[in-house]
């Protein structure tokens, strides 16, 4: 039976797939960077730029039998992959997994590992002199940078702004309660509901002192802003219908078993995970992970000559762990008997203190 697994996409999801599947089959990886990214490690990166090497793991150091190709997507149908450079690559089974793009320093922008860490510790010389930051959005990511920053500078004016009034939705109300007396304690100043007469004049990450009007009238004066807001699928090489449809946000539609629904018929060998999918939860890179041990059962049935059966289904309930610096932050998570609360030593523990760089050390760290 032919065993080629391409792996469109090598971010959380498709980097624990083609890990799992290295030894069963002939993977290849497609991706223009260099490493797999620890994005939840960005922004501790930002502040403390000593700390960034922890957040790549190179391709070719941890695929002991797969295939690495640097380069970009830019059509896929049932049979395989076309790339940006022209080449043609074959495949038995497929899978969608090239996540969503958000604003830096979130995530890096260069696909280079020497030229991300460029780009961190020049923002982080810009920040290390501004004493007032403004940061635009008020979701995980924002209040995750914030935290950061009061971590390593805590005399800094930190502002987070956000349009909306309503701030994690879905949420435990006690697990908000929590969260804003962190941020009165930091000296974190929240101020959701304020949105912008026009955003900031100048780049976001680079100093220069200016004044913002809110569309309330007041003035917000700052010395360096950062964007918190933004997601944005990555789909576009699916623009041209070969494959499958997309649904407005950008996504494509999967069953259970995580295949993609094509125009008129659902393709067995072909499957997505992440962000790129229509499930219906949060997008976050643990999802992305338990989507890719759905897909490597699935793929390994098919290889054995067997039925795949392995489905994925959505928690009922949102779960969360935003950490405010190494040692706060609040949580949500589901037991058997709905969502709970967490204290601010559990997050710690789970995700706050390294960001996942012992987890990913162990999945990642070599061949």
């Amino acid at each position: 039976m032919s065993r080629t697994v391409a792996v469109v996409g090598g971010g959380y999801g498709g980097s624990a797939l083609a890990k799992a599947l290295d030894a069963e089959a002939d993977v290849v990886l497609i991706d223009p960077r260099d490493a797999f990214v620890n994005t939840a490690g960005s922004l501790r990166a930002l502040t403390q730029p000593d700390w960034a090497g922890a957040m790549f793991f190179p391709y070719d150091r941890w695929l002991t039998r797969g295939t690495v190709i640097r380069d970009r997507a830019v059509s896929v149908d049932p049979g395989g992959v076309t790339l940006a450079s022209g080449r043609r690559v074959e495949a038995d089974y497929l899978v969608l997994a090239t996540g969503s793009s958000y604003a830096y320093p979130a995530k890096p922008d260069a696909d280079s590992t020497g030229e991300a860490l460029d780009d961190l510790r020049r923002t982080h010389k810009e920040l290390a002199g501004a004493d007032r930051v403004l940061i635009l959005g008020a979701g995980p990511v924002g209040l995750e940078l914030a935290g950061e920053i009061k971590e390593v500078w805590p005399h800094k004016h930190v502002t987070v702004a956000d349009p909306t009034g309503q701030h994690l939705a879905g949420f435990r109300p006690e697990m908000r309660q929590d969260l804003y007396r962190q941020l009165d304690e930091l000296g974190v100043r929240l101020r959701l509901g304020t949105g912008l007469v026009a955003p900031p004049p100048t780049e976001p990450g680079r100093a220069g002192t200016f004044t913002v009007t809110t569309a309330g009238g007041d003035e917000i004066t700052a010395d360096i802003w950062f964007r918190a807001h933004g997601v944005r699928v990555n789909s576009g090489y699916l623009a041209d219908g070969r494959l499958a449809p997309r649904t407005p946000r950008g996504q494509v539609a999967v069953t259970e078993t995580l295949n993609v629904r094509g125009h008129d018929t659902v393709y067995e060998h072909v499957y997505a995970i992440g962000d790129i999918t229509d499930v219906a939860e949060a997008k976050m890179a643990g999802y992305a992970m338990q989507h890719a041990e759905v897909v490597a059962r699935n793929i390994t049935a098919h290889l054995n000559g067997e039925r795949p059966t392995a489905t994925y289904r959505p928690l009922p309930h949102p779960m969360i762990l935003l950490p405010l610096g190494p040692r706060g932050g609040v949580g949500q998570l589901p037991t058997p008997d709905g969502p709970v609360v967490v204290t601010a030593e559990t997050v710690s523990q789970y995700k706050g203190a390294d960001l996942f760089t012992g987890r990913f050390t162990e999945q990642f760290g070599s061949a």
